[in-house]
């Protein structure tokens, strides 16, 4: 079995976004791309900023309620469903639970996600804290605070294939490095 969905894991800011616009770029086949913050976007109004929904601190802190989880797990379902009918997927998003969250796309995944299969490569998207704290403020559209608080905790007890780090590295560059391990498992292009 061939690659047939990428999932990129990363604090906000990480950097996973640009890596996503240049793996499309890159890689010959046409490929998918989703993200945590479509999703979010895709969200009715009244479930942004509730108790139900997903609330986000003045400081960064983010937390989802269970209507949030129910709709995101549909949405998971609904990815892999596209998956299976043989479309290419690259996903951005942010393991809030870290290794929790990794679980809830396994569980999706079936039979696509058991540990060792090649249908799907896991990617961590590391940045160090400061680096992804600038580009927030940069940015200007993310509440001050949630880089640096997402950019270790994501990680954590997640078993990824392959990580990039976009600290001192180029998207472009992670997003070889990806195509590489997707395509023949040759070291990074640079």
């Amino acid at each position: 079995m061939t690659t047939q969905m990428i999932i990129l894991n990363g604090g906000s800011s990480s950097g996973k976004s640009e890596i996503v616009r240049c793996l499309q770029a890159v890689m010959p086949d046409p490929w998918l791309a989703f993200g945590c913050d479509s999703f979010v976007d895709a969200l009715p109004a009244r479930m942004q900023e509730s108790d139900a929904g997903i609330g986000i601190t003045a400081d960064g802190q983010v937390s989802v309620g269970e209507d949030f989880l129910a709709l995101e797990a549909a949405w998971r379902e609904g990815v892999v469903a596209m998956v299976r009918a043989g479309a290419r997927v690259v996903i951005d998003d942010v393991f809030l639970g870290g290794a929790a969250s990794q679980q809830r796309w396994r569980k999706a995944l079936g039979d696509l996600g058991e540990l060792g299969e090649p249908g799907v490569l896991w990617v961590g998207v590391r940045c160090e804290s400061a680096v992804a704290a600038g580009r927030e403020a940069a940015r200007g559209d993310r509440a001050r605070g949630m880089a640096a608080a997402q950019a270790d905790v994501v990680h954590e007890s997640v078993v990824y294939d392959l990580e990039v780090d976009t600290s001192r590295t180029e998207s472009l560059v992670c997003a070889r490095t990806i195509a590489a391990r997707v395509h023949d498992g040759e070291d990074p292009v640079g």
